[in-house]
């Protein structure tokens, strides 16, 4: 007699309670790899990236499509050096000194704040939310060493180049795990997301680049310290829409502060004129045809995103953003819902 043997519903219960075991363990290991995931994510957004490279040689130059790739590698690892040596070398001394003034001036801002009661409301809130945040730590271990940031830096770079090398093998790896009926469908929208994310990188280029000459030509004729440093400053945290240029702008607020009145209103004109210039001028112009994502929308999830992925997902959530918006266009509203879209 075996009383012991699972009957048919015993067997269904089992299997269920072994299945939510298994979905439990995947999610903990997600989320202690959140951080390799968004390294994954850079490395894949640095592989279109060359591959984009590799398309403009292709079409211009007329190389060889096997010499095309290498060239995007080698033109990629040229920019990231080249933007090395002007940090380092030529702007090393403009970028020494806004580090060095920054911590006063945020602690000169924060006093002067701190004298209304709102003011002080406003500074304990903002300390409180961000003392236990992701980036508050991530943040945290880049000051106290920038060890793990390099090793990350050079992990998504040779990831990037292992994956521009052979993407159609990821790609079909990836496929063959989506069931074959479904297979088409997923692949249109892989091929989606890939296209706006090679749209959205050309775009962003010309919002960094219009956005640091407009702003560091703009604080020169404010008279403002560092003006090349702060307009480097400003072109790269167009990356991060809404929050980088905000916080971009505070330390050429508070340098310009220590240079007079006349600085500090020249520095407060010339980001309100290039944040005109761009919001209405450039950006839709180099965006219509990309991806139209609400400012709302864009807001929060990049806000959320870096609370999930920390400093490193602050980095890669426009992209993501986008990314997440092209799947859910294609794979929901026009597979699923059957929307036109």
């Amino acid at each position: 007699m075996n009383r012991l043997t699972p009957d048919t519903a015993d067997a269904r219960f089992l299997r269920r309670a072994i299945l939510l075991l298994l979905l439990l363990g995947l999610t903990v290991a997600l989320y202690r790899a959140l951080d390799l995931l968004i390294l994954g994510f850079g490395s894949m957004l640095g592989a279109i990236t060359i591959h984009a490279i590799a398309d403009l040689y292709d079409e211009k130059l007329h190389l060889p499509r096997r010499a095309c790739v290498p060239a995007g590698m080698f033109t990629v690892l040229f920019a990231i050096a080249f933007l090395v040596w002007l940090v380092a070398w030529q702007f090393g001394e403009q970028v020494n000194q806004l580090v060095v003034a920054l911590p006063g001036l945020l602690e000169q801002f924060e006093t002067t704040l701190s004298q209304s009661p709102v003011g002080a409301k406003i500074v304990a809130a903002v300390e409180a939310a961000f003392a236990g945040s992701r980036i508050a730590q991530d943040i945290g271990g880049l000051v106290s060493g920038s060890g793990e940031m390099v090793l990350n830096f050079i992990l998504l770079i040779v990831g990037a180049i292992f994956l521009s090398s052979e993407p159609d093998l990821y790609k079909r790896g990836f496929l063959l795990l989506i069931p074959k009926s479904k297979r088409p469908a997923f692949a249109d929208a892989l091929n989606d997301a890939s296209d706006t994310l090679r749209l959205w990188l050309r775009a962003q280029l010309i919002c960094m680049t219009s956005m640091g000459v407009l702003v560091g030509i703009g604080l020169w004729i404010s008279g403002v310290p560092s003006a090349a440093a702060l307009g480097l400053l400003a072109g790269l945290s167009e990356f991060i829409p809404y929050v980088g240029p905000t916080a971009a702008m505070l330390p050429a607020l508070g340098l310009a502060a220590t240079q007079g009145t006349g600085p500090l209103v020249g520095s407060l004109v010339t980001y309100a004129v290039v944040r005109l210039v761009q919001t209405n001028f450039i950006t839709p112009f180099v965006q219509a045809r990309v991806v139209a994502i609400p400012p709302a929308v864009t807001l929060f999830a990049i806000v959320g995103i870096g609370v999930v992925f920390g400093i490193f997902g602050l980095f890669f959530s426009a992209a993501l953003l986008v990314v997440l918006y092209t799947l859910i266009r294609s794979l929901y509203l026009r597979e699923t819902l059957g929307e036109e879209v």
